[in-house]
């Protein structure tokens, strides 16, 4: 492990190069509580076409020499799906003024070094750049607290969000589906929304 991780910022064709990595690193990450998502990497290079498809799409990727150890992703809310825009219809915001932050993916040996902070930095600069969003938005599975698979010394990361200035808003809330690494079929997970603004006018 070097002592020194460069943190790249890439956006729409430049992804093309690294669809592999991003692939490699979302299964490792999200195969733990609370995804515990049993992912393939022919679904995941295909997801993240869309990243390569949106020219004003982000991912900030964090380094170790040649090897890729965690990203962080995003793209206009509105190149999303249905199901994703849906609560903030319902909600009364408009969908075209947020950036969605999708994911951050880090590995283990590599936590606590700062690249988290570095990666919603990268995102929300990137959203500030493009010049017409409101919010920078994210969202969370919900698993219940006596889930069989939530580790003993589980922490989720709410608190670390909130410094980030992120607000957890219940009422935004989707389902998505896959399949848990202790399910043979995919079934419907609660997705809860944060969001930031990034102006000081906006609500």
């Amino acid at each position: 492990m070097s002592e020194v991780i460069t943190v790249k910022v890439l956006s729409g064709p430049e992804i093309e190069r690294y669809i592999a990595d991003l692939a490699r690193l979302r299964i490792e990450v999200f195969r733990d509580f609370p995804y515990l998502y049993d992912g393939t990497t022919e679904y995941e290079e295909r997801y993240l076409q869309t990243y390569v498809e949106s020219p004003e799409s982000v991912v900030v990727l964090a380094l170790d020499g040649e090897r890729a150890i965690g990203a962080s992703t995003g793209l206009p809310m509105e190149h999303e799906t249905d199901e994703f825009k849906r609560p903030f219809f319902d909600h009364g915001y408009d969908p075209a003024k947020i950036f969605y932050c999708a994911e951050s993916v880090l590995l283990k040996e590599y936590r606590g070094r700062g690249i988290y902070k570095q990666f919603f930095d990268g995102r929300e600069s990137h959203a500030r750049r493009l010049g017409r969003f409101d919010y920078c938005s994210f969202c969370c599975v919900q698993r219940p607290d006596d889930h069989p698979l939530r580790p003993a010394d589980y922490v989720p990361l709410d608190a670390i969000w909130s410094r980030f200035g992120y607000v957890k808003h219940p009422e935004l809330v989707t389902t998505y589906a896959w399949k848990d690494v202790d399910r043979t079929e995919e079934t419907d997970k609660p997705m809860v929304f944060w969001l930031k603004p990034l102006q000081d006018t906006v609500r």
